[in-house]
């Protein structure tokens, strides 16, 4: 099968540290893996970790990770670093690293070098203050889904994404991502829910290979109690659902928010259509971070992450734990072998 890629994050962080002690505890998990970042930042992360990780080799393409020897993993430089950054601080060097190689992988994803890109955390500080283009990113989700609309030669706005975060028995697809509450609450519309709906039924469909059943969580207190708490539920919620139905989608809501996520980890429901940012990931998180995974729905490529960020307070430490790498690892090799759209 083809490779799966994954960009070592932002070096002054987690990311490489991750990558590397994750697979070295898992070795068989690094056949066919190649990590898109920086050399000398990789040599430095596997310095701090004991006993010593698998062996690092420089690829000169993709395709040449099918040479290599078990214990071995392919490194390919992705990225301009002209220094390592210090352990744990913002730098724009880092953020422009960064964001070098996740565009690496995305180009690798969809000219068909690689079948899934894996990313390591990022710092948004640190990506704002790296150079332009990609200090006008605010996060992963909005870099892929520009290099992934430049590749289809389409606008951003032509390409709609969702960010979904999966994890202990729950996964949740979120309506907005990074913005504030106040520029979240003034962008939600029946529109913007409904398209969000149709981008989790497709993506899960082919995942589960059946209908998903969706909920869409309410706004406010109770759902709004029929209007006495507020009327987005009556007047932006239901009519979304009420669409998404009569398109033959297994959606049901607007559901009180604090009760309709402990259903769908009942099993109530496959997921959860969340409004806003915190509202989906506050529930994930609180299960626990260890097999939390983001997955990026509508792109054509398929993207996931670890559920955490770069924890700049355990960088070069060598403590930090790669379970959610290894999760989101997992998974997409479990969707990458999942039918095409």
């Amino acid at each position: 099968m083809k490779p799966i890629v994954i960009s070592m994050g932002d070096p002054a962080g987690i990311g490489p540290e991750v990558v590397l002690k994750g697979l070295a505890a898992a070795p068989e998990e690094a056949a066919g893996c190649v990590v898109l970042g920086d050399l000398a930042a990789l040599r430095r992360a596997k310095a701090i970790l004991a006993p010593a990780p698998l062996a690092l080799a420089e690829l000169g393409a993709i395709e040449e990770v099918q040479r290599l020897p078990p214990r071995c993993l392919g490194v390919l430089q992705a990225c301009d670093l002209p220094e390592l950054p210090a352990w744990g601080q913002v730098s724009g060097q880092a953020g422009r690293a960064a964001a070098q190689c996740i565009a690496a992988g995305a180009q690798a994803v969809l000219a068909g070098q690689a079948r899934a890109l894996v990313t390591a955390p990022i710092h948004k500080e640190a990506l704002a203050a790296s150079a332009s283009p990609w200090a006008g990113f605010p996060g992963h989700t909005e870099l892929l889904q520009h290099e992934a609309a430049r590749f289809l030669g389409c606008s951003p706005e032509q390409l709609p994404v969702r960010m979904m975060l999966a994890g202990s028995g729950l996964r949740t697809v979120l309506v907005s991502i990074h913005v504030s509450l106040r520029q979240a609450l003034d962008a939600l519309s029946t529109d913007r829910v409904l398209q969000t709906v149709r981008i989790a039924h497709g993506a899960l469909e082919r995942w589960l290979g059946r209908a998903p059943r969706l909920a869409v969580a309410g706004l406010n207190p109770h759902a709004g109690e029929g209007g006495l708490f507020g009327r987005e539920e009556i007047d932006i919620l239901a009519p979304a659902v009420a669409q998404a139905r009569q398109a033959g989608i297994d959606a049901s809501g607007p559901h009180a928010p604090d009760t309709v996520f402990m259903r769908a980890r009942q099993g109530e429901f496959d997921a959860v259509i969340a409004l806003y940012h915190d509202q989906g990931l506050i529930p994930v998180k609180l299960l626990g971070l260890a097999d939390g995974v983001n997955v990026t729905l509508g792109l054509p490529l398929l993207r996931t992450s670890p559920d955490h960020g770069t924890a700049f307070d355990l960088a070069g430490t060598g403590r930090a734990d790669p379970s959610s790498f290894m999760a989101a690892l997992r998974l997409a090799r479990q969707l990458s072998a999942a039918p095409a759209p």
